[in-house]
């Protein structure tokens, strides 16, 4: 896990493992649903998620497109916005795939008022 906002193209046509920024012809629109969440997230807002193992990455505002941080072939986001029309984000929103229950207030906290702007902006 992480903690960033990510948007289409998750799949690139050469399938590097990173790297490879896959515009898709909503690019624009993509990343201001993206920023509207992560510039309203304390830690994601920052673009250093400082996930254990993974401290030195990080993410310009706290987004990215999914192929230039890791490519993902077949992916729900890209496979809604190609098939469905339906446009999508991904969000990582805690290094800790499980988080102990003791964080889970915080965790509703942090993301709160990003959810908020994001449902703004839909």
């Amino acid at each position: 896990g992480s903690v960033v906002a990510s948007y289409p193209y998750d799949d690139s046509p050469m399938h590097k493992p990173t790297g490879v920024y896959s515009k898709s012809a909503d690019d624009e629109v993509f990343k201001y649903l993206a920023k509207a969440y992560a510039s309203h997230h304390p830690i994601m807002r920052t673009g250093k998620p400082n996930c254990p193992g993974e401290e030195g990455e990080t993410f310009q505002d706290g987004i990215t497109n999914g192929a230039q941080w890791y490519d993902v072939e077949g992916g729900m986001q890209d496979y809604n916005y190609v098939w469905a029309n339906c446009f999508e984000i991904t969000l990582e929103l805690s290094c800790c795939k499980y988080p102990p229950t003791s964080e889970l207030q915080q965790e509703w906290e942090n993301n709160r008022d990003s959810l908020l702007a994001f449902i703004e902006k839909v």
